[in-house]
């Protein structure tokens, strides 16, 4: 896999009135070291006209998630674990549980596939059952 990719993230949170879809689709970073994918990329937030950088980490049992700019946060999914974190926002803060039940590694020449399923509760109060898939293709360099 190359150094340069695209990366696509697409996320569902399965609520009791409605479900809300999230898409992400950057150019980004992609690095292996240490038995680990690296992704590195710009999350922008069209409200605050603002960005966070991230960074994905990702093994076959574990998913680091850190954000740092418009919005702070390092989420860390572990299968059959439950992990807090606080999510500092333009709004305020927010405390999150994250309960992971499924992490699902594809590994290609030259694609990444990522599927994460987790149960999200904010300042102790449900909120949803998540899914999140990241998919991660090479950049063709050009001749």
């Amino acid at each position: 896999m190359t150094k340069d990719a695209i990366i696509s993230i697409t996320g569902l949170q399965f609520e009791t009135d409605v479900d809300e879809a999230i898409e992400v689709v950057s150019r980004g970073e992609y690095h292996f070291k240490n038995g680990k994918h690296f992704l590195t990329y710009e999350e922008f937030m069209e409200e605050e006209n603002a960005s966070s950088r991230c960074i994905m980490k990702i093994s076959q049992n574990v998913v680091e998630l850190t954000k740092k700019g418009a919005s702070n946060v390092h989420m860390l999914f572990e299968k059959g674990s439950t992990n807090m974190t606080y999510y500092n926002t333009p709004y305020g803060e927010l405390l999150l549980t994250i309960t992971t039940q499924e992490i699902k590694l594809t590994e290609e020449e030259h694609q990444i596939s990522l599927l994460l399923r987790y149960n999200l509760d904010m300042n102790y109060q449900h909120v949803s059952e998540c899914e999140l898939r990241v998919r991660v293709d090479a950049v063709a360099k050009e001749i």
